[in-house]
């Protein structure tokens, strides 16, 4: 009995290690990916434009990075528009249109750099 009892505290110290590393790997990864900024709603693939639901605020001229199972990619903000109106500045809760330069999917999620 008392072996069995030295193997499961082994075990539970040695999960506990294991979890230390993967909760470090996952905050180098949120570190690597910048802050979320939002997510894709819609994508209009003829034209090259994706509707973005802001989390948080994005100007022109700001770098994104767009990930999802089989995306990722950053790029400038040259230019975005809300019902269709050129804008400058977008704040959190807008949904923006944005040129993006390669295909991207509904739910990919975007970081701002």
């Amino acid at each position: 009995m008392a072996a069995k009892k030295k193997i499961v505290k082994k075990v539970k110290k040695k999960a506990k290690k294991v979890v230390k590393v993967i909760e470090d790997k996952a905050e180098e990864v949120v570190e690597d990916l910048g802050k979320e900024l939002g997510r894709i709603t819609h994508y209009f693939e003829k034209i090259g434009v994706a509707v973005i639901e802001l989390a948080k605020g994005l100007k022109v001229g700001e770098v994104i990075r767009i990930k999802g199972a089989t995306t990722d990619y950053e790029q400038k903000v040259d230019s975005m528009q809300i019902e269709h109106e050129k804008v400058e500045k977008a704040k959190k809760g807008d949904a923006i249109g944005l040129k993006v330069k390669e295909k991207v999917r509904v739910n990919d999620r975007v970081y701002v750099l």
